[in-house]
């Protein structure tokens, strides 16, 4: 005979004490178990219910804020809590900051059981609003409903389209978006003209699961330098209504440098492997970061904040302590743009990307800048560096290794120890891996620097600068 699982009372009046990591805070239950909850900040007062169980903690849900904590201030989004975009604006950003501050000095300490030096001050977004240079929005024929939608009535609703975000957790709702507040115009305008016009002429919206539906997605890059990409992505081809609607766009959308269209049929949104059509204008924009300029095409890699990009960048070239006589490895180079912003400062920089359209993308980048000392290679690290390339090229005097948020591989951080460069510079954008990472280094080398950059306001995310210098032994 089965046993149901017995379900946890639920939990009422429960303060959250401090915050813990990627946007989740801590209270302190009777039994001694530590309860994780997102959404809340310390000093909340809380009814919650138990989701996850384990021995000594357990994951809540809230259900209701019962005493807002002093700290909260008021949204100024009114997606916030819904879109799942920004989850932090009922912060201060002064004190999101003392917070990611403090998730990378627990992070180090927890997970990387290793010596470390006095952790730099957080270096905050100039911007806390409209940083981002790139922003996806997906058509879907099924719009969110929030809880509080489907309690005010008993009948079922109706289908209804819209243009917005993926609803947090849900590949199949999209939360509809009328004002972003995180990039620049001519974001919101292009959403209203989307809207507007889709509705008018009766376009049908990507039902993902019926895989019907002819609108599927748009992107919108912005730079610094006043360039306007648009890609929109169509389920199939419709040439009439393809051109009306890109006509329409090019005409009722301001400052467009570069229009591109997508045919996507397949069962999923990449377009990684789809041919990225340019209608109008340039097939790329630039990007300036200082004095470099970068192509960005439909498909690049850029940093999604190109502001505070150059502040991470100058912190792991000031890190790097270049003299002009080095030789620098520049590790998950991408599109080569840390590599590029370091070189003036090396006597050659060798980039390694497993990715090869972002090597064609970067040796495109070197050239636009005119330097002819900087290589780029596709493949595995573990591959490439053998002792034949360091006879080719020369053995790193500094590394630079700016990997995804899984952090290095095993095999590449024990490749990093048996290349021994003097000094290696970590670019993470998730310091819980780079704690493990820096534990593995440790066998060689030691941290003499660390600094945390905040690329993305109003998130919980962190990236995080280490400076390591090898072991005199």
């Amino acid at each position: 005979m089965s046993r149901k699982k017995k379900r946890s009372a639920p939990l009422t009046d429960v303060t959250i004490d401090a915050y813990a990591a990627e946007g989740k805070s801590i209270a302190h239950l009777p039994d001694g178990k530590v309860l994780f909850v997102e959404g809340v900040v310390p000093g909340d007062v809380i009814n919650a219910v138990i989701t996850k169980e384990k021995k000594s903690w357990a994951q809540g849900r809230v259900t209701q804020l019962v005493k807002p904590s002093d700290l909260r201030v008021e949204p100024f989004c009114q997606h916030f809590g819904v879109c799942g975009g920004c989850k932090w604006q009922m912060l201060p950003y002064s004190k999101q900051l003392e917070y990611k501050q403090q998730q990378v000095e627990d992070q180090l300490k927890r997970i990387g059981h290793v010596e470390l030096p006095e952790i730099q001050p957080i270096s905050g977004s100039a911007y806390e609003r409209f940083y981002r240079n790139k922003l996806e929005f997906t058509f879907s024929s099924q719009r969110y409903r929030t809880f509080e939608e489907i309690a005010e009535r008993s009948e079922k609703f109706a289908p209804e389209p819209a243009l917005g975000f993926h609803a947090p957790g849900l590949f199949d709702k999209v939360v509809e978006i009328h004002t972003c507040y995180l990039q620049h115009e001519p974001t919101n305008t292009l959403l209203k003209v989307l809207r507007e016009y889709s509705q008018a002429n009766n376009l049908s919206y990507h039902d993902i699961k019926q895989h019907t539906g002819w609108l599927r997605n748009v992107t919108i890059r912005v730079t610094t330098t006043n360039e306007v990409l648009i890609n929109l992505v169509v389920h199939h081809e419709d040439e009439p209504a393809r051109i009306a609607i890109l006509e329409h766009i090019k005409t009722n959308v301001p400052g467009i440098t570069s229009l591109h269209y997508t045919i996507n049929g397949k069962m999923n949104d990449s377009i990684y492997d789809q041919d990225v059509i340019c209608y109008y204008g340039k097939p790329h924009i630039e990007e300036k970061l200082e004095d470099f300029r970068f192509k960005i095409s439909p498909k690049s890699f850029f940093q999604t904040n190109s502001t505070q990009a150059e502040t991470l960048y100058s912190i792991t070239r000031d890190f790097a302590g270049l003299t002009g006589n080095e030789v620098l490895y520049d590790l998950y180079c991408g599109t080569g743009s840390i590599g590029i912003f370091c070189s003036k400062g090396a006597k050659k920089v060798i980039g390694i990307e497993l990715i090869e359209d972002a090597i064609k993308d970067a040796y495109e980048n070197a050239a636009m800048n005119g330097l002819d000392h900087c290589k780029f290679f596709a493949g595995d690290v573990a591959d490439i560096c053998t002792d034949e390339f360091f006879a080719e090229h020369g053995k790193p005097d500094v590394i630079i290794t700016d990997p995804p948020r899984a952090g290095m591989h095993e095999k590449l951080v024990q490749q990093i120890l048996k290349m021994r460069a003097p000094r290696v510079v970590y670019v993470s954008c998730n310091p819980a891996t780079q704690a493990r990472d820096l534990q593995l280094l440790d066998a060689a080398y030691k941290i003499v620097k660390l600094q945390p950059v905040d690329m993305f306001p109003h998130t919980h995310h962190i990236e995080n600068v280490a400076l390591l210098e090898l072991r005199e032994n």
